[in-house]
């Protein structure tokens, strides 16, 4: 049985820290501040909702990987409030060598609207790139 994948959405998600916790016992531990997101995807059209906290509760271990821990609610183009929460992972070890190393996540939605709540039965994963001050998902429903 072959894994499918089918296009949801791109998504352009704006980050900025917020704290650097420094190294804690878990790791080293930043909080990040979800500035702005725009998802644009044949089914799906929203950005990050005005005035909902959003952020990243990020952990980077000894070894370089970062552990990726993201809460935020989208609101579509026609009104739809959807909470998305997304784990996942990037090789920062890359990173510091100078090579940018892609982003791995693995979405969840949640939703009352009845236009959405197909969001709500499906697991989604997407890769994304760092640009510039942005991270770009490429992001896709498992069937």
């Amino acid at each position: 049985m072959a894994l499918e994948l089918i296009p949801l959405c791109t998504a352009t998600v704006t980050p900025v820290v917020a704290a650097d916790l420094g190294v804690t016992p878990a790791g080293h531990r930043l909080m990040v501040t979800i500035r702005e997101v725009v998802c644009v995807g044949e089914r799906i059209r929203a950005h990050l909702k005005a005035g909902v906290s959003a952020g990243d509760w990020m952990i980077v271990s000894p070894d370089g990987t970062a552990l990726i821990d993201i809460r935020l609610t989208l609101e579509t183009d026609d009104g739809a409030l959807i909470y998305v929460e997304y784990q996942g992972r990037r090789d920062f070890s890359q990173v510091y060598e100078g090579v940018d190393a892609p982003v791995y996540i693995a979405p969840r939605f949640e939703t009352s609207d009845e236009r959405y709540r197909w969001l709500n039965k499906i697991q989604a994963i997407g890769k994304g790139l760092v640009d510039g001050d942005t991270r770009v998902y490429e992001i896709y429903e498992v069937r």
